[in-house]
């Protein structure tokens, strides 16, 4: 099967499983997985607008399923990266902040991150180029409409 007659259930299963393998490279000398990055990364952004995002909404902001980031933030909490403590407003909720060592290696996890990116979009012209923003455009739509 030539390369242009592949489906495109496959490239995207190919694309993504090579960047899912990339970013465990570049994150893994941090002490994370991809998977850990995944809900590390955006805690670190909610954290540096000033939100203090519970786990149901930090899992509403990454798209990620609430039992997986449950999952997710209770290996990150042992690790020591964040901490979790009761939402005064909702006693079913948990608050969660990073520590100052997770705030360390969310910042030098995101920095490899970002050269990853870099690297990736090249054959697109970068990461700021119109093709890669139709990309991002394209995939976003297949997101939402799935």
């Amino acid at each position: 099967m030539s390369e242009t007659s592949t489906p495109v259930s496959g490239l995207v299963w190919r694309l993504s499983t090579r960047w899912r393998a990339a970013i465990d490279r570049a994150v893994t000398p941090f002490g994370v997985t991809h998977a850990q990055y995944s809900v590390l990364a955006p805690l670190s952004t909610l954290q540096r607008a000033g939100t203090r995002p519970s786990q149901r909404q930090l899992a509403d902001f990454t798209g990620l399923e609430p039992l997986y980031v449950s999952k997710l933030v209770r290996s990150l909490e042992q690790a020591g990266l964040l901490t979790r403590t009761p939402d005064p407003a909702d006693s079913r909720a948990m608050l969660l902040s990073l520590t100052d060592h997770g705030s360390e290696v969310a910042a030098r996890a995101t920095t490899a991150v970002r050269a990853l990116q870099d690297e990736f979009t090249a054959p697109l012209g970068g990461v700021d180029s119109a093709r890669t923003q139709a990309l991002i455009d394209a995939l976003r739509t297949l997101l939402e409409d799935t």
